[in-house]
């Protein structure tokens, strides 16, 4: 199984922006990839692991903002059509200015 956090968090204050800061770091801890910003996933095993899962979020979650957790299997997140454009980059891949000492 798969659980799924997307989170809204203000970061207007002092105060607001490490909550926000502190939720992050929180789901990197526990295991969560980001898979976009503010979209984070975790493999879970079973439901009694996704329970724990949710309770600890619960629990390290800040007073303000939108947090909402999805839970789907893991045939359901193979599923997920990825739609990616061009990626514009100021790396150059190539080796056009290769000097070879």
């Amino acid at each position: 199984m798969r659980v799924i956090v997307f989170f809204d968090l203000p970061v207007v204050t002092g105060e607001e922006r490490k909550a926000y800061i502190q939720f992050r770091k929180f789901l990197l801890k526990s295991g969560f990839m980001m898979v976009q910003e503010s979209v984070y996933c975790k493999l879970a095993l079973n439901g009694s692991t996704v329970n724990s899962i949710i309770d600890n979020v619960r629990r390290n979650s800040p007073e303000k903002g939108l947090i909402q957790i999805l839970t789907i299997t893991e045939k359901q997140y193979s599923k997920m059509d990825m739609i990616i454009g061009d990626v514009k980059s100021e790396i150059l891949d190539s080796d056009e200015r290769l000097v070879i000492l």
